[in-house]
């Protein structure tokens, strides 16, 4: 039989990143954490943490954070269904998602449900080509990402995709551009990046036909990336959604109308996930459908 609260206090230790957060969500001493852990590898005759900074999970501790996500649902669904269960306490929804949805179409989509629904996010961002390693790791209950596969255990629906295109300010062409852009042109002078996992700009080079390495900033902010293109320091590709007035005002300009690069986003979940999980999913392929471009 699973001690609960043994499992509740692996899901904070790495949902939190470290013992002494997970001691403070929990109300407990940061021994008593310790304690509960080592009594969790005792039952289980293995370890299901990897001390690290931040601690990660085992194959094992992952498995078991995807059992609690799933079991911290399915409770939501008892309470619902035995009103003398039902405390009234929000739930908290914990989801990995890619920056440039946050930054545009996500709070318009999840607002009125999350108001319906009593649920409290707690969102972890993650760039769209990596943000699936977080349900594999058993830390949140969904997903939006690039990924199209779904790992064990979870279901994967495609949203549809963010168009991205080349920008840069006026005064960054004048400086760099004096004689026409060109992809020659384009490689040797600054881009802005949004971090070690963002690879659109290679891959735009790349379709382009470009193949040497290029100097870049990188700015892990979704606004951020774009302030920095308005002010002169870069190019970058940003999603058509986040920069419409820059476009209109002319205060970015695109470096090749017409050329732009579409990233699918997909959303995963708990296939076991109860009932919530499966209200938000029917909701955001509603709510995504009106703003994604479809595939």
């Amino acid at each position: 039989m699973l001690d609960y609260k043994l499992l509740a206090a692996l899901a904070s230790v790495v949902e939190q990143g470290g013992f002494e957060r997970a001691a403070n969500l929990l109300g407990l001493s940061q021994s008593a954490v310790s304690q509960r852990i080592k009594l969790l590898e005792a039952r289980v005759g293995q370890p299901v943490l990897v001390r690290a900074t931040p601690p990660t999970p085992t194959d094992l501790g992952r498995r078991l954070l995807n059992h609690v996500q799933q079991v911290r649902l399915l409770e939501r669904d008892l309470k619902t269904q035995v009103p003398g269960l039902d405390d009234g306490v929000p739930e908290r929804l914990r989801i990995a998602i890619n920056a440039d949805s946050l930054a545009t179409w996500w709070g318009a989509a999840v607002g009125e449900f999350c108001s319906h629904h009593n649920v409290l996010l707690e969102l972890v961002v993650e760039d769209q080509e990596v943000g699936l390693k977080r349900m594999r790791a058993g830390e949140v209950a969904g997903c939006i990402c690039a990924a199209e596969h779904p790992v064990a255990g979870a279901q994967g629906l495609l949203l549809g995709a963010m168009r991205y295109r080349a920008l840069a300010s006026p005064a960054f062409i004048a400086r760099y551009f004096a004689n026409g852009i060109n992809v020659a042109a384009l490689q040797r002078v600054p881009a802005i990046v949004f971090g070690s996992d963002d690879q659109l700009q290679h891959r735009y080079l790349a379709e382009l036909g470009a193949t040497n390495d290029f100097d870049y900033h990188l700015c892990p902010s979704s606004e951020g990336f774009v302030r920095l293109m308005q002010g002169g320091l870069g190019w970058g590709l940003a999603p058509e959604l986040q920069v419409q007035k820059e476009l209109s005002l002319g205060e970015l300009v695109e470096l090749f109308p017409g050329r732009f690069i579409e990233v699918p986003l997909y959303w995963h979940y708990w296939r076991n996930g109860g009932a919530l999980l499966t209200k938000l999913t029917k909701h955001l392929r509603l709510e995504a459908s009106k703003v994604l471009v479809p595939l």
